[in-house]
């Protein structure tokens, strides 16, 4: 339990710093494209590089955003019964979706993206536009990178999932115990508690088994 937990912790740590990043980067989009409106609108002028700067912020921001979404639960869930689930409800929806669901789709955009990226780095791909900005190979990049910190988010909220499946099992148990030693344990003192006369009435009562 303690591997599984810790090893969750440090992917969320991950996550989030990597959120903390993005967040300057959302900034930083805002203000080059305030800059972009006041050159088109205030001087009558323009940049290619500036626009295309907003596309690879905005592509950065969303793409790597992904598992900082996850790890602070801000996607949106379809499932309307999660909330009213138990503990171990919610945990078993969580490790199921993710072996089924998210880890296999992480998987298939990965692969699939991965000879689209690597074919725009084989050419070092640039903007369309001579006054564009370049790199275009990083902004591709950023598909299967986004697919891969899905997953390792992935792999954290299943860890954390199967450690509260594991918890909740080891309560149960627990329980069932302490329940029948309790029950063990109330027997003979039941017998102690009975009249002296019901006691030596009782089938296999020492005054019988001395007659």
């Amino acid at each position: 339990m303690k591997f599984l937990l810790s090893s969750a912790d440090t992917l969320d740590r991950f996550a989030h710093r990597c959120g903390g990043v993005l967040g300057w980067f959302t900034l930083a989009m805002v203000a080059v494209q305030s800059l972009v409106v006041a050159l088109r609108y205030g001087f009558d002028g323009g940049s290619l590089a500036l626009q295309d700067a907003v596309t690879y912020l905005h592509g950065a921001a969303f793409m790597l955003g992904l598992a900082y979404a996850m790890q602070a639960n801000a996607h949106v869930r379809v499932d309307v019964i999660y909330r009213i689930l138990s503990a171990r409800g919610r945990a078993w929806v969580d490790a199921v979706g993710c072996l089924i669901f998210l880890l296999p789709l992480c998987a298939f955009i990965g692969y699939g993206s991965w000879q689209f990226a690597a074919s725009s780095w084989a050419v070092n791909e640039s903007s369309n536009s001579a006054d564009g900005l370049g790199g275009v190979y990083l902004l591709k990049s950023l598909i299967p990178l986004a697919a891969a910190t899905l997953a390792v988010q992935g792999l954290s909220q299943f860890a954390r999932a199967l450690n509260t499946l594991m918890q909740v099992e080891a309560g149960s148990d627990e329980s069932r115990f302490s329940q029948s030693s309790t029950q063990a344990s109330a027997r003979p003192q039941a017998e102690t508690q009975l009249h002296p006369l019901v006691r030596e009435a009782a089938p296999g009562s020492a005054s019988e088994v001395g007659a």
